[in-house]
């Protein structure tokens, strides 16, 4: 062995030595709530005897080795023939060119699964039809890239002994395949017949589809899989919701018609017919037990879905978990994946060009991230709208981006609906062994254009005049079975007959359907639809309690932290909570996860380097300066707390881990879900999420999310980068209303918050989660504020009958004469400025500590406390055209007095959030802070 491989063989194995209680938090799950090692799984090694005929065939051995890696680039993996196989795999893939020739034969055993164990011999012609027949047919395998070897083996020999020996399809099972077929062909031809000018998004070309998710939800329910949650696009959505999940026809006909999906006294835009949703559970014979399926509603960005729906299936089995942890007839030994699927759906255009979905792919194996494997189903019409392969991915296949992280992939030719089916069983008992993802390349075709109004032969003729010829996979396959004496041409046309009767008959009911609200169910039945927000509830806690929590936040329980934490950090909170006064942001923080801990609600905090905090504030986690052990404090309040703190320290992605964390607040209202940004503008890689999840998920689908978002914001001179949290953006996302006349409550769509004080950060969060409803809270954190001395709060603020205030202001005065608006950091110096001026009777300060829903009477009846104010500014650090100016501007103008303007003061409009040039940007927060007393 090299030295250097010696070494690494050293270090791994005295890093596994280590006694579980000892070994880094990296290591082991023991230690960390909510972290997940990834599933080990390991083989056997080969007999000697098996050893000993590798050896001895070793020209045999690589040319086996070269058809498992190679097969796929001769298989018949399209189903329009117009791709033609790889002339350097024929090549490579001759006998002759590893020393083999016609008449010898080998013991294969150890070389080649043939199903049965123990020496056998084969000859050359029988060892390469069998070849032929498990790697070059009409599914092709990807393994060879699998760095672990007991995975390749695994792969190698399942594939082996499935492809090339019998395939255990009855009679039964085939006539499952045709009736599924069948029906969407059915429902495609009814579709255009019925609504010719509604783009559907069809399935023609790829109905094999339906087999594959027939395939899939019958493994799930086999293998006491409980829970599936599927992201899938546009094309075939319909097909799947109108039969195999069971979504009611007529519903979706009246939504054809232009009505909407709720009912009348619902509030709500909806969305598009293509996005809808659906909850149902099924039945399979010899299932352990039924299947819940949720197929989660879709934006029209592609792939934004698939981080949601991995972060829904995560949770759900977190909550499956604790479950049956409780249960006195249950084990609590459950796997992540165990119980809950991800199935992710995609076209094969988006699978290769959506960041989305690289970032998606790299959590699928982290510690805090991972749901115990995802099945990725790319339905490959080998077109992009109107692009073709050669522009659409720089790669051979669409699917080659998930081996990034090392996933199998599985082609088929989705002409074959039985090899659809057995390659789907092959993925899911990867998935199901290793709890990895898995990819199935469903290699189809497109029918129609990219929908049903396009014409496609604009730009791919050739490609079109073949689909155009060529008779529909229902149809090939029916015509399989007629031969092989399966099903009667009668049977098929009964099905066809029925189900093309039961689609007039739910066409006819559509007419009176009624729509329900399909909401606020299960875990979420004690939430309500929100008809007003309510901003003041009491979401203060007894003092005693907050000390407890306090104390608690920074117990090392036998961690030794670095020597500056116990100096600068522990002992300075344990001192201002014994005072009760001088509590800083990180503390109150720190009060209001603890406190929800111990009322039942858990907390999960999300992002980049969050356990230390980006600014070295928060120190949620502790870290044993010797061997990296890690202890969470406030997961150790009381021996019996009911909730959890989960700090998921993630990758360096804020689109994926944001979809991420919206699928986990999805699932649980009762779970605290925290995204905070290393410095505000990061969540710009995110916006999607915020634009189609965050901000407009309850409007369109009654889908309610507690979301927080926590977003560094304040001007310190670090630059056009950084400083800003554009939180202009967020504020033209709200829905609050525009008019103070407007009879309407202010039912807003989130909350934007900029808060000032620590205790105001800890009513925010807990608000969050004590009302009865849940809304997105966007917080522009702070960053110099997390330390200033005079930002700091007393423990009587967050004590019982405290809430958080949407408006702070100075003391009603008759000897105001200026009255200044202005929100967060600012307001510090500008308290100093005006103490330097000698202003303090004649400025008043009104902080809008929430900005958006916008604050009406808590600003007017502030205003009535300065009835001889005459002037009346807003100030801010941002550019006039962006920060909080362009939303308040027109709101408040509404409350001043007759008569009176609101005056700007700030810096000028400028195409970036502030300047790089140090001595101009002193200059312009000088001239800022200038401005409010000129």
């Amino acid at each position: 062995m090299l030295p250097l491989l010696r070494s690494r063989s050293r270090l791994l194995k005295t890093a596994l030595a280590r006694p579980a209680a000892a070994r880094p938090y990296h290591y082991t799950s023991n230690q960390v709530y909510g972290y997940r090692e990834p599933v080990a799984r390991s083989l056997p090694d080969y007999t000697e005897q098996q050893l000993s005929n590798r050896a001895q065939a070793s020209n045999l051995l690589r040319f086996v080795t070269y058809y498992r890696s190679l097969g796929h680039r001769l298989a018949a993996l399209d189903p329009l023939s117009l791709t033609p196989a790889d002339p350097s795999a024929l090549y490579q893939l001759d006998p002759k060119r590893y020393g083999l020739s016609e008449g010898q034969t080998f013991d294969v055993d150890g070389i080649l699964n043939t199903g049965s164990s123990g020496p056998q011999r084969m000859g050359l012609d029988e060892i390469v039809a069998r070849l032929n027949k498990t790697y070059a047919g009409s599914v092709g395998f990807e393994f060879a890239h699998l760095p672990n070897v007991a995975e390749r083996r695994w792969c190698n020999e399942l594939v082996e002994k499935t492809m090339a020996t019998e395939r255990g399809i009855d009679s039964d099972a085939k006539k499952r395949m045709m009736y599924l077929l069948s029906r969407s062909e059915v429902f495609d031809h009814f579709m255009a017949k019925r609504f010719p000018q509604v783009k559907r998004y069809g399935l023609e070309g790829a109905e094999s589809m339906m087999i594959v998710m027939d395939e899939l939800f019958k493994a799930s329910s086999g293998a006491n899989v409980r829970d599936v949650v599927i992201g899938m696009p546009h094309r075939g959505r319909l097909n799947l919701l109108t039969d195999l999940l069971k979504y009611n026809p007529a519903s979706l006909f009246n939504k054809i018609k232009g009505n909407s999906e709720f009912p009348e006294d619902v509030p709500g835009a909806g969305d598009v017919l293509s996005h809808v949703s659906q909850s149902v559970d099924l039945e399979y014979p010899g299932g352990q037990s039924p299947v819940h399926v949720s197929l989660l509603h879709n934006p029209s960005h592609l792939e934004a879905i698939n981080p949601v729906a991995a972060g829904k299936a995560r949770a759900k089995q977190f909550d499956l978990l604790e479950t049956m942890t409780q249960s006195s007839t249950s084990s609590p030994e459950c796997d992540i994946g165990d119980r809950v699927l991800c199935v992710q759906l995609h076209g094969d255009s988006a699978f290769a060009g959506q960041g989305v979905v690289m970032e998606t792919l790299a959590l699928s194996n982290l510690p805090h991230y991972t749901c115990g494997g995802s099945i990725h189903v790319i339905v490959n019409n080998q077109i992009g709208y109107t692009t073709q392969s050669f522009n659409a991915r720089s790669t051979i296949y669409s699917s080659d981006v998930g081996k990034i992280i090392d996933a199998p992939v599985i082609h088929v030719n989705a002409d074959f609906p039985e090899d659809v089916a057995i390659a789907t069983k092959i993925a899911f008992e990867y998935r199901n062994k290793f709890r990895k993802d898995v990819i199935i390349d469903l290699i189809a075709y497109r029918r129609m254009g990219h929908n049903e109004l396009d014409e496609p032969a604009f730009t791919q003729p050739v490609m079109y005049k073949h689909i155009r010829g060529r008779r529909s996979v229902p149809k090939l396959f029916e015509q399989k079975l007629i031969e092989e004496g399966v099903v009667s041409q009668q049977e098929i046309d009964s099905i066809r007959d029925q189900y093309s009767a039961h689609l007039d008959q739910q066409l006819e009911s559509s007419y009176t359907y009624k729509p329900e609200a399909d909401t606020l169910k299960g875990k979420w039945s004690d939430m309500v639809i929100s008809k007003a927000d309510v901003t003041k509830i009491d979401t203060g806690v007894s003092l005693e309690t907050l000390k407890q929590v306090g104390i608690a936040s920074v117990a090392s329980h036998g961690v030794t932290p670095h020597s500056r934490l116990a100096k600068f950090h522990i002992t300075p909170r344990l001192n201002k909570l014994e005072s009760g006064t001088g509590l800083d942001w990180a503390t109150c923080e720190a009060l209001a996860f603890g406190s929800l801990l111990l009322e039942n609600k858990h907390v999960r905090i999300s992002g980049q380097d969050v356990g230390r905090g980006t600014f070295s504030q928060r120190h949620a986690m502790l870290v044993d300066q010797s061997d990296e052990h890690t202890v969470i404090p406030l997961n150790h309040i009381t021996p019996t707390q009911p909730g959890k703190l989960e700090i998921a320290n993630s990758n360096l992605s804020e689109f994926a881990v944001l979809g991420f964390e919206v699928g986990v607040s999805w699932e649980n209202p009762n779970r605290l879900c925290i995204w905070e940004a290393q410095f505000g503008d990061f969540f710009n890689g995110a916006q999607i999420i915020i634009d189609t999840f965050v901000s407009s998920s309850e409007s369109k689908w009654l889908r309610q999310t507690g979301l927080v978002m926590l977003l560094p914001h304040g001007y310190d001179g670090a630059g056009p980068e950084h400083s800003s949290c554009k939180i202009e953006r967020f504020l033209q996302l709200t829905d609050s209303k525009f008019e103070y006349d407007d009879p309407t409550p202010d039912n807003c769509n989130m909350h934007v918050a900029y808060p000032t004080t620590p205790a105001q950060m800890f009513h925010l969060l807990r608000r969050q989660m004590v009302r009865d409803y849940r809304r997105p809270l966007i917080i522009a954190g702070p960053k110099t504020l997390l330390r200033h001395p005079s930002v700091v709060s007393n423990l009587s603020e967050m004590g019982p009958g405290t809430s958080f205030q949407p408006v702070l202001s100075d003391a009603p005065s008759d000897s105001a004469k200026r009255v200044v608006f202005l929100s967060g950091k600012l307001y510090y110096d500008l308290v100093k400025e005006r103490e330097a001026k000698g202003l303090v009777d004649s400025v008043a300060f009104v902080r809008l500590e929430e900005i958006a829903p916008f604050p009406w009477e808590e600003v007017k009846s502030t205003l009535a406390g300065f009835p001889n104010a005459k002037e009346f500014v807003w100030v801010q650090e941002e550019p006039q055209n962006q920060g909080s100016y362009t939303f308040v501007a027109p709101r408040l103008s509404q409350l001043l007095p007759e008569g009176a303007k609101l005056r700007y003061a700030g810096r000028r409009t400028l195409a970036v959030p502030a300047t790089g040039i140090s001595a101009r940007y002193k200059a312009e927060q000088a001239a800022v802070i200038a401005g409010a007393f000129a």
